[in-house]
């Protein structure tokens, strides 16, 4: 959360030429509900499974730049699909995400007691997953865009 998916997704998706898709969207529209009405009815495993799915499906069809939602590499499942493509890990302290999302309703997971933690855990997990690896903290949309870039275009054992 608020490590610039979005707005660095889109930079990349017009520099490369490819469309982009927020499995947060894909999400919403299947649904017909906002994320924190999918919480709120159903649960946060419900939600889970609708995003594993839309992980899975955007991922399977034609080439994009693809935002994901914070947890969903949680799941082995997705961890799985993700395997063979290029995952951009947006490096966020918790200092700064908690700055740029200023409590934001919108984003459920924001009000668990345990964020900390939680933050700690997925950072692991991003690490694990991501084949890139690129600092946001203090930096624009736009430096960050292009050194995702930048190591996007080295040999994967140099990124």
């Amino acid at each position: 959360m608020g490590a610039g998916k979005t707005t660095v997704g889109r930079l990349l998706a017009e520099r490369l030429g490819l469309p982009f898709t927020d499995t947060d969207d894909v999400v919403r529209a299947r649904e017909g509900r906002s994320i924190p009405d999918i919480f709120a009815a159903d649960g946060e495993e419900a939600f889970r499974d609708l995003e594993q799915a839309a992980v899975a499906d955007v991922l399977a069809g034609p080439e994009a730049v693809v935002s994901l939602g914070g947890g969903a590499c949680g799941r082995e499942a997705t961890r799985a699909v993700l395997r063979g493509h290029d995952v951009v890990h947006l490096r966020v302290s918790l200092t700064e995400t908690r700055r740029r999302t200023g409590g934001d309703a919108d984003r459920p997971v924001l009000q668990r007691p345990d964020l900390a933690d939680l933050h700690t855990a997925r950072q692991r997990v991003y690490d694990e997953v991501a084949t890139v690896a690129v600092p946001t903290d203090g930096r624009t949309a736009e430096e960050v865009a292009r050194d995702v870039l930048d190591r996007l275009e080295r040999s994967p054992e140099d990124r």
